[in-house]
């Protein structure tokens, strides 16, 4: 599977492939044209009650995984999908996380490659 993540304030570029936007929200201060994001999958996002309580605490990281892939094993129409998108071709998941290292996308590329 080639499933690349990157920062969605990033500029894209043509070795992105299909960009599918993992956030809940929408990233602060970036038109829809400079996202170039082809899809939002806002629904296989973290709960906000998970967003919220993770806040992007690293001390929190391992038990926000293990909650997130909880909720990811629930969401069998969102992951299918995306899944199928993976099929197509190369797909980068887009994220508005400031961390590169500690974010929902790096879970859902670990989560999409077992």
């Amino acid at each position: 599977m080639n499933i690349r993540i990157k920062r969605v304030y990033e500029p894209p570029e043509k070795e992105d492939g299909t960009r599918i936007l993992v956030d809940r929200l929408w990233p602060r201060g970036l038109t829809k044209a400079k996202a170039d994001v082809h899809l939002w999958l806002k629904e296989i996002a973290p709960s906000t009650e998970l967003r919220k309580w993770f806040s992007h605490d690293t001390d929190k990281w391992v038990e926000f995984k293990k909650r997130y892939r909880a909720e990811l094993k629930g969401n069998d129409e969102q992951v299918a999908l995306l899944k199928e998108k993976i099929k197509n071709g190369v797909v980068t998941l887009v994220y508005g996380a400031k961390d590169e290292a500690h974010n929902e996308a790096v879970v859902l590329q670990e989560f999409l490659r077992r």
